[in-house]
């Protein structure tokens, strides 16, 4: 459980690093997410999980 937690501060660390270096750039890229189709942002979701489960099995 305490790994999981740490993973999830990790997480949070590395999500809030753009909004607070480039906060203009990061409201950009989150128009454009906004505008793209469903299909298209499950897919980099499913691209996401897919790098982070080989990257898993890859370290351990």
């Amino acid at each position: 459980m305490n790994e999981l937690l740490t993973a999830l501060a990790l997480v949070m660390v590395i999500e809030g690093l753009m909004p607070l270096i480039s906060p203009a750039r990061w409201r950009e890229v989150f128009s454009r997410i906004l505008a793209m189709s469903d299909g298209q942002i499950r897919f980099i979701g499913l691209a996401s999980i897919l790098m982070g489960v080989f990257g898993l099995l890859w370290l351990r």
